[in-house]
Formats: structure tokens, sequence, C-alpha cells
């Protein structure tokens, strides 16, 4: 059994202790997105992280290079 805290010690409650509103409902289409993501995934057609973070770090350097056309397939 825990023991009463002194006045003035109260816990004070931690942000993950608020409820949480729960999301909007997704649109028919942002349903079918991500039903075809999860899909994808299941079946291994995904892009490796080393591979995305190469193309992203040419868009901070000022450098954008076009999306690899092969992730698209």
């Amino acid at each position: 059994m825990t023991e009463p805290k002194p006045p003035g010690l109260e816990e004070t409650p931690a942000i993950f202790d608020a409820e949480l509103e729960p999301a909007p409902p997704l649109s028919d289409e942002e349903e079918a997105a991500l039903l075809e993501a999860e899909a994808d995934a299941d079946a291994g057609r995904v892009v490796p992280h080393s591979e995305v973070a190469k193309w992203m770090q040419t868009i901070i350097d000022g450098n954008p290079q076009p999306m690899p056309k092969a992730w698209l397939e």
C-alpha cells in the first residue's frame, strides 16, 4: 500500500495521463490509400530507410533530386 503524500506534494498529472481526443475518421480516399500501403508493406514492396535518407539529404543540401521512379513501381 502506498503512503499518503504530505499536503502540497500531490502528484501533478503527466501529459500522458490526459484523455486524448479520438482521431477523426478517415475519408474513403485515405482509407483506400492506407489499405494499399499496408498491402505493399506486407508484400515487401518497401524502400530501405538508408535509400530514403540519402535522397532526402539531397533536398537538405539544396540540390533536390527527383524521387527514383523505381520507388513508385
